[in-house]
């Protein structure tokens, strides 16, 4: 019976301890893997209550009712918690590493402890931390093997071109744009969707920049001071791009003031040759500076695309792109400044910019039901879910928009954004609990719809909307956030 015992108190535990750190290493994944970001910004930090610490608190003071607690509340809680998730965790190499080495020390830990009969009950903290501390070590030695790697493999391809854009609002696009211009004349790769962080970059080109590239292409994203100099000195850009700065993750900044301050680290390229800077970063003249955003003429945005004018070196060139939203004309004039430095002809761009294919997510247009569907899930700013909206208006039809507002920004944003919705829409869903109370206090449409579970918003849509109708997917935040 007390063998019987140990075995059950033993397989718990490692249960236990692995399904903790699980839990761990999924929120670590959301949140670029920094300790300091799940406890501190974490957006829904009740789940580290109910899922981490009340769990971990019950198995040293329910005795032996814990595994009773274990296997019929936490265990089926987290079960629960982890099939509602719609960003669930992705076993990379390093998600890998990190399991095995928690399970290796946990079942480490509880043999040695059965064979001394030395513990009265098994460690859960220890095991864990040690396989953070452990994990942390290893990534860290392994990613400065990769890091070597990556700038070997630049260094050999001596002719490389390489744009670096960063910026707050429109930087994929904006990326996206730039490749798809100057592949009409030259051998382009752009980094893929949205890796922009220091590690997604150098993985990147270890695995995937072909060795013929001539121009390369890099987003670079930040979270913090220092982020955008990291990634400038590492794969040290001879061009620059600042896109439109404004209050994009002010949660971990602070201030605008630190963000410009962390945009403008780009500048610090030692290969600098040409940088592009919107108007609305900085006006301080450098002789490497050309801003941009002023010189766009004669726009006009609707649901067929844009035509507009681009005055560049006191030329007027107009064009005509099938890209939705009228704020895409300061990324596309960017992106034509990029081609001229780099000898298309007027011509060739004019061409090239009419042939441009969306983003993904992006003010996307899908046709499906007698439905028009704008997909602009991967926005996350306030001009371009502004801009969404003012598209919608141009709709004669029923008008639907399913948001849960802007993320990592501030109450006054989101109030402006909730006065343009009220101007437009008939429907409007708000999906998740970060913005909820503000979004149910000061919407006044017809309909109004407060999903906290986004899984069952086919279904409301499957109801609520029919054929004529426009639907404009606002932001798809997680539901971690």
């Amino acid at each position: 019976m007390e063998n019987y015992e140990t075995l059950v108190l033993f397989v718990t535990n490692a249960l236990f301890v692995t399904l903790l750190g699980w839990y761990l290493i999924t929120n670590l994944q959301w949140y670029d893997y920094k300790l300091s970001r799940v406890i501190l910004n974490h957006h829904k930090p009740q789940w580290h209550l109910m899922y981490f610490f009340i769990p971990f608190i019950a198995y040293y003071t329910t005795g032996h009712f814990f595994v009773i607690f274990f296997y019929f509340a936490i265990l089926p809680a987290i079960f629960v918690w982890h099939k509602k998730l719609d960003k669930k965790l992705v076993l990379t190499w390093r998600v890998k590493r990190f399991l095995v080495l928690v399970i290796s020390l946990v079942i480490f830990q509880n043999v040695l402890c059965t064979l001394k009969d030395a513990c009265g009950t098994y460690g859960v903290f220890m095991p864990l931390a040690l396989a953070y501390i452990g994990s942390f070590m290893i990534e860290k030695f392994l990613f400065t093997i990769y890091m070597k790697e990556a700038k070997k493999k630049l260094r050999e391809m001596k002719d490389l071109q390489i744009i670096a854009i960063t910026g707050s609002y429109g930087k994929t696009s904006i990326k996206n744009f730039v490749a798809q211009i100057l592949s009409k004349k030259y051998n382009v790769y752009a980094t893929p969707r949205s890796v922009n962080t220091l590690a997604g970059i150098t993985g990147d080109i270890n695995n995937s920049l072909p060795k013929d590239t001539e121009i390369y292409v890099c987003e670079a994203g930040a979270r913090e001071s220092g982020d955008i100099s990291d990634i400038t000195w590492f794969v040290e850009p001879q061009t620059v791009v600042v896109g439109k700065v404004g209050e994009a993750h002010i949660e971990y900044f602070k201030s605008l003031k630190n963000i410009i301050a962390t945009k403008l680290e780009i500048m610090q390229s030692p290969r600098l040759e040409k940088a592009y800077i919107h108007t609305s970063v900085t006006d301080e003249p450098h002789e490497k500076v050309t801003f941009f955003g002023d010189e766009i003429l004669n726009s006009n945005a609707t649901l067929d695309g844009i035509d507009f004018e681009l005055k560049i070196d006191d030329e007027v060139i107009k064009f005509h792109t099938d890209i939705l939203g009228e704020f895409q004309t300061m990324n596309i004039a960017v992106a034509v400044k990029i081609a001229k430095q780099f000898g298309m002809s007027n011509n060739e761009i004019i061409q090239a910019v009419a042939k441009l294919e969306p983003v993904e997510h992006r003010l996307q247009v899908i046709k499906a039901g007698g439905k028009i569907i704008l997909d602009d899930g991967y926005n996350g700013n306030i001009d371009g879910m502004l801009e969404g909206i003012r598209l919608c208006s141009l709709h004669e039809g029923r008008k639907v928009i399913v948001t849960p507002g802007l993320v990592e920004s501030s109450d006054e944003l989101n109030l402006k954004l909730i006065d343009s919705i009220n101007k437009v829409f008939d429907i409007v869903i708000v999906t998740g609990s970060l913005n909820a109370e503000l979004f149910d206090k000061n919407l006044k449409v017809k309909t109004k719809i407060m999903l906290a579970d986004k899984s069952v918003l086919t279904d409301v849509l499957g109801k609520q909307t029919s054929s004529g109708d426009i639907i404009l997917f606002a932001n798809d935040a997680p539901n971690f956030i």
